[in-house]
């Protein structure tokens, strides 16, 4: 593999591991929050939800500047949202002030999981591109398993009422790092191509190693055919449904599985199955390394066995995990045993391994395959606004319906994984080792 494509997919990843760390860098704060400025439930779950409306508006929008002043560039202005969120929510001086700095960085986190595996999926080479856009995902869960271990030795430091204010700023460092080394990769290729630069986009794919740069430049040129209307065509219409439909889909059942609550709620969901609170830190440590661990498996498997199996595998798991979950809080409500607690604990373990070898390693890279090079902006646009609407529901009603019953929302997520395992039975095409624009044929949407 061409080194240059390599650290050039990896910098742009770092989005994906700034994304992993906002979204469950919030989880070790929760008490402290609903402490500090009086939230109950409903209150609670709209703060950790402040983030994820700002995700959707990210995602809903990212698709319009990845156009317009290209790919590199809008990555560059994601990696000022991180950096000026991490600062703001560090030193937040109300509720309200904590909201803005917290719905900044979920813009960020939004246009990040748009243009990122965007970016890298449109200077990679079919054989590789699913491992690479699969960087992302794994910097993700990169960035959640960091965002765990530092709020696990923030509370060792006995920060004290500043604890909190501690974990959210840690962020700036990364978000720092992410900034300078943006500048120093080279624009996608397919989008120097869409503005009339073949000349330059042919230089980035000699770059990034591509074996027949004229016949893939030729590939380009002819799917960007109709170069004025590329900003005006619109995506909600008949040729494009099928992508349209699979891209909804996927993301939908995404976070159906409930993935989002375990993200944002980790602690406080191994506290209801009766750990204390250093324990229940520490459980989300195991909870981030689990995650790790299978999204690297899958990164070194996804162009080799396909996305469909991985799915397969993986809806298998989150169905017997989460209907054990369940039947654990069914069993034991609010009297947890150690017996019970370590159900949970176990039954978690494998429900992340099954996210992070399943969708989590494949949604991302899915979303980057299916829509043709016209409409792929918006069709990854769309896709990540489905994600994040679902994603903000599922955390902002979580501490609401968990307290009236665990056993009903674990078993309401494994119910929604049955019917995803069907969607990926019956309807899910295969896309591995297929370059973009034969996907975009098969998806009869040239």
């Amino acid at each position: 593999m061409n080194a240059t494509l390599l650290r050039c997919s990896i910098i742009a990843a770092l989005g994906g591991l700034l994304f992993g760390f906002d979204t469950a860098v919030i989880s070790g704060t929760t008490d402290q929050l609903r402490e500090v400025f009086g939230l109950e439930g409903f209150g609670l779950g709209f703060t950790v939800a402040s983030a994820l409306i700002g995700t959707i508006l990210g995602a809903l929008f990212a698709g319009h500047p990845a156009d317009r002043i290209g790919r590199r560039s809008t990555l560059v202005w994601i990696a000022v949202l991180y950096l000026v969120s991490a600062v703001g929510s560090a030193l937040a001086w109300d509720w309200i002030s904590f909201l803005v700095f917290r719905w900044l960085g979920g813009l960020g986190v939004g246009a990040s999981s748009v243009v990122a595996p965007m970016y890298i999926a449109e200077i990679s080479p079919p054989r590789f591109r699913g491992r690479l856009v699969a960087i992302t995902q794994f910097n993700i869960v990169l960035g959640i398993l960091l965002a765990y271990l530092s709020n696990y030795g923030v509370a060792q430091m006995q920060y004290g009422a500043m604890e909190w204010r501690v974990m959210f700023g840690i962020e700036a460092l990364p978000a720092v790092i992410f900034l300078v080394l943006m500048f120093g990769t080279p624009r996608s290729p397919r989008w120097l191509v869409a503005q009339g630069n073949s000349h330059a986009a042919a230089l980035v794919l000699e770059m990034v190693g591509a074996e027949d740069v004229q016949g893939e430049l030729s590939e380009i040129e002819e799917s960007l055919a109709e170069t004025a209307q590329n900003e005006k065509e619109p995506l909600l219409q008949r040729k494009y449904s099928r992508p349209v439909k699979l891209a909804v889909a996927i993301a939908t059942f995404n976070q159906l599985s409930g993935i989002n609550a375990l993200m944002y709620y980790a602690p406080h969901i191994f506290r209801m199955a009766g750990a204390g609170t250093d324990s229940s830190l520490a459980q989300a440590v195991a909870v981030g390394c689990t995650n790790l661990v299978f999204t690297l498996i899958a990164l070194l498997v996804i162009d080799k066995i396909g996305r469909r199996k991985i799915m397969v595998v993986g809806s298998i798991g989150y169905i017997v995990s989460l209907a054990a979950t369940a039947a654990a809080f069914y069993r034991y409500g609010t009297d947890f045993t150690d017996v019970g607690g370590t159900v949970v604990l176990v039954s978690l373990m494998v429900f992340i391994a099954s996210h992070a070898f399943g969708q989590g390693s494949v949604i991302w890279v899915y979303l980057s395959e299916i829509f043709p090079n016209r409409v792929r902006a918006q069709g990854q646009a769309l896709g990540s606004f489905t994600h994040w609407v679902f994603a903000a529901a599922i955390s902002w009603t979580f501490p609401v319906i968990a307290d009236i019953s665990g056993g009903h929302t674990f078993a309401f997520y494994s119910s929604m994984m049955v019917l995803q395992l069907l969607w990926v039975l019956k309807v899910m095409p295969e896309t591995k080792g297929v370059p973009l624009e034969e996907i975009q044929k098969r998806m009869s949407a040239a």
